[in-house]
């Protein structure tokens, strides 16, 4: 199976490949209120516990109290109490530290599930009571649990810090209704409704701009502060700041369908799809616990066969800190909390990724092949020329606004903008759509063809040959299979689009683009980014053709697009990345990873987050595997106690767990 796999990335993991981390932070705390497992399986962010309070945990507390005065008198005082009030007050200790992890064990023992680190503990702990190394003993499972308070905290912290950075939506909105202000839940606003967002508010709903005008805050959707300034009928989204005055609203999407809901779904969603690290660590923790148990055995017997004399207990007492040292617990929830670190960078970032199986996908991208308009260039196109035949330059105009009208691409909106008045109340009729060259349709009973010169050379139209030689984005015009025109339009080069490239070939990367533009204008572009590879004048399965090419010949590729149009090269690509994600529901839909705004270098960025998240998991997997193989040894040859054991086990636990934290706070 490919490790990235479009299709398969998308498949929702299942309870036997969940995540170790959430199968972890469930459970910590087994017993729910039902004495029932919580069979979820995905990680809901709007579940994230309450935060817990170190008087919570008074049981271990009192534990880990207990234990320290057992042993002042024993050590410091040399008084040891007789049997059996010692077995008794260590009984005590032991229950209140490790109910937890013995109810747990005696649940999946139940149902035939021996391997796991819950019974492996009640197991070690257990057996030193049963030669009497009660101190030993509660020890274990005091620093244990304790570890595991730990890790539980370190996952709800993660959990918290995306789930503050996501859901900023306002529980509380003011609507206009019969034209008095209503302060209401947004959840109650229905669709058309004006609601009312006052100078430091956040938008609690995605509409349009009714007021004229009015300049936002965007930095929690897409990771940028600089504001942005929307006019009358623009997009307003839900999780936007009002830095401006009071400001009305139509809005156009339910509270449940705003993009900040989809994008704050998404990364939920995320949480629950692996990567190939954490899928060989589950895997790997399957079969390494019963390894674990079968080695502990023969540590334990396999001597009686070698040794003269055979001590059991010495032996049974290795056995014991084999067993302990084993416990698979420091990789089972670094690991998967690291990933949870990379995706929460990433989303600080204005970087949404679908799963952290993408986060190791980014890191072995060699290709980045982007599509030019609106990734490269800002898709804000303006009408530079009109060139007529036969025919008034404004007649042109009008007919060309009323067939472009049902389009929506950029080119169409610039000539519909650009006729302004001049179009009003002129509509097209039996408009078509064909693919790659442009528009037919019918206007006052003429029959218009609005395009490349593809769609004339389709039609058998004559056009003069220097039309072709024009290196300018144009649309010709053909009115009653007759050639009258074209119009000019240009684009512009985003600010950081040349910056992004070098970005990618500092890092050994390959730049290509491709568009369905014309390959003069597409040279253009590429000449003045230093792009290493161009291809214009391409269909949408063109696009597809070249970048299976690439795939073919061993490259690993990420897709850069706006997600929609390009779907099929999204699917093939090893990575979708779309640009501009919070403009269209369909982008987050379709693409593994969404950029939520236009800016092209934070290309890189994924890159470099991919590559941090996989350097701190890694070290994490190295520290863990060196020190437990070490004091196995140890422990097998007598030299290590249960006492360095636990130490050991909880220490490199605790440390993986504060390496894998760190990704959360790291800038970039």
């Amino acid at each position: 199976m490919e490790d990235n796999n479009y299709l398969e990335n998308k498949v929702v993991e299942t309870e036997e490949n969940m995540d170790p981390l959430l199968k972890s932070s469930k459970e910590i705390h087994p017993l729910s209120k039902d004495g029932e497992d919580d069979d979820d399986d995905v990680l809901d962010l709007n579940k994230v516990e309450e935060e817990e309070t170190v008087l919570s945990h008074w049981p271990l507390l009192t534990a880990l109290l207990i234990l320290l005065v057992m042993l002042t008198l024993e050590y410091g005082f040399k008084f040891h109490p007789a049997f059996p009030l010692n077995l008794i007050i260590y009984t005590i200790a032991f229950l209140l530290a490790g109910y937890n992890v013995l109810g747990m064990a005696f649940r999946k023992a139940k149902h035939f599930d021996f391997f796991n680190e819950f019974f492996l503990m009640s197991v070690a702990t257990i057996g030193a009571f049963s030669i009497g190394s009660y101190s030993e003993g509660v020890a274990v499972m005091v620093f244990y649990s304790t570890g595991e308070w730990f890790q539980d905290a370190a996952v709800n912290k993660a959990k918290k810090s995306i789930k503050a950075l996501l859901d900023i939506r306002p529980d509380q909105v003011t609507v206009l209704r019969n034209g008095n202000p209503e302060v209401i839940d947004p959840k109650q606003i229905v669709l058309d409704e004006l609601i009312q967002v006052k100078s430091g508010e956040k938008v609690a709903l995605d509409g349009i701009l009714d007021s004229e005008s009015a300049t936002f805050n965007t930095a929690a959707l897409t990771g940028e502060s600089k504001p942005d300034t929307k006019r009358k009928g623009e997009q307003v989204l839900a999780g936007m700041i009002n830095l401006d005055k009071v400001s009305q609203i139509q809005v156009k999407s339910l509270f449940k369908d705003s993009k900040l809901s989809k994008i704050l779904e998404m990364v939920q969603d995320a949480t629950a799809r692996k990567s190939q690290t954490q899928l060989f660590i589950s895997r790997f923790a399957k079969i390494y616990t019963p390894i674990v148990f079968a080695l502990a055995l023969l540590v334990c017997f396999a001597p009686y066969f070698f040794v003269d004399p055979y001590n059991f207990h010495q032996w049974f007492y290795r056995a014991l800190v084999f067993l302990v040292i084993s416990c698979p617990c420091a990789l089972v929830v670094s690991i998967p909390l690291g990933y949870f670190g990379g995706i929460g960078l990433a989303s600080r970032n204005g970087i949404l990724f679908k799963g952290s199986n993408f986060l190791d996908v980014m890191i072995k991208i060699n290709t980045v092949i982007m599509d030019k308009t609106g990734t490269l260039t800002k898709g804000v196109f303006k009408v530079q020329e009109v060139i007529t035949q036969d025919i008034d330059e404004n007649e042109l105009i009008r007919l060309a606004a009323a067939i472009e009208a049902n389009s929506t691409h950029p080119i169409a909106k610039a000539i519909v903008e650009y006729a302004d008045e001049k179009a009003a109340g002129l509509k097209a009729e039996n408009v078509e759509e064909i693919s790659g060259h442009g528009l037919k349709g019918t206007v006052e009973g003429k029959v218009i063809l609005a395009g490349n010169a593809k769609l004339l050379k389709k039609f058998n139209i004559f056009y003069p040959s220097e039309v072709d030689d024009l290196v300018d984005t144009i649309v010709v015009i053909a009115v009653n299979d007759k050639y009258a025109g074209y119009i000019t339009i240009a684009d512009e080069i985003k600010e950081d689009a040349k910056q992004a490239i070098q970005q990618m070939h500092d890092l050994k990367i390959q730049t290509v683009m491709l568009s369905g533009d014309k390959q003069a204008v597409v040279d253009k572009v590429a000449k003045a980014l230093g792009i290493d590879q161009a291809f214009g004048d391409l269909l949408p399965e063109g696009k597809v053709e070249k970048v299976q090419g690439f795939k073919d010949a061993g490259n690993r590729i990420a897709f850069v697009g706006d997600g929609v149009n390009d779907a099929p090269v999204v699917a093939l690509a090893d990575a979708g990345i779309a640009m501009g994600g919070l403009g269209s529901d369909a982008t987050i839909e379709t693409a593994d990873i969404v950029i939520q705004n236009d800016q092209p270098f934070k290309i890189t960025t994924a890159i470099k987050i991919g590559k941090i998240t996989s350097q701190i998991v890694w070290q994490n997997i190295t520290i863990a595997m060196v020190v437990k193989v070490i004091v196995l040894i140890l422990g097998a040859g007598g030299i290590a106690n249960l006492w360095e054991a636990v130490i050991a086990d909880v220490g490199v636990a605790l440390l993986a767990i504060l390496n894998a934290v760190r990704i959360q706070k790291m800038k970039l």
